[in-house]
């Protein structure tokens, strides 16, 4: 498949929010119950700030994913440490591509003097916990029964890897 990783811009913020709409509503990926419009994608960029926030274009320039990372804690003590956030749109999983944002969000971590990533994700959502197994990441915490969506009770499970 051909595609390009690119910084993100603000013409990205429809297709950003399709496809965060899309787990909001078939998933438990994306915690909130309701679909949000696109002030969702100016939270995603001001939780963002200085670190990197990509998107994925098909070769016909759609978005076709998107990831970041982000401060895991304000504080100086913490800034070897980033937490990591990305969504494949659904026609687009299975095949690397969430691998090759992993990758390139992991070669900017490194120059960033970040040595490890977190990435938390609902425990219904059994495709996340096997994709960041896969990649590394081993579960270092769990929040039992903390979030409700579609009347189900989850875990918030976090997981880490060191870079």
């Amino acid at each position: 498949m051909d595609y390009n990783i690119r910084k993100v811009q603000y013409t990205d913020a429809k297709d950003i929010i399709a496809i965060f709409n899309y787990y909001i509503e078939h998933s438990f990926a994306a915690y909130p119950e309701k679909r949000l419009d696109e002030k969702m994608f100016f939270m995603f960029r001001e939780v963002v700030k200085e670190y990197p926030f990509y998107v994925i274009e098909a070769k016909n320039s759609q978005v076709i994913g998107f990831g970041f990372l982000h401060r895991y804690n304000p504080f100086e003590t913490f800034n070897r440490v980033a937490e990591v956030s990305y969504f494949i749109h659904p026609d687009h999983t299975g095949k690397g591509l969430g691998t090759v944002l992993l990758n390139k969000l992991i070669e900017d971590a490194k120059k960033m003097h970040i040595e490890t990533l977190l990435a938390h994700m609902s425990s219904k959502n059994e495709m996340s916990i096997a994709f960041h197994k896969k990649n590394q990441f081993r579960e270092c915490g769990r929040f039992i029964k903390i979030g409700k969506k579609k009347e189900a009770d989850f875990d918030v499970v976090w997981m880490q890897r060191f870079i």
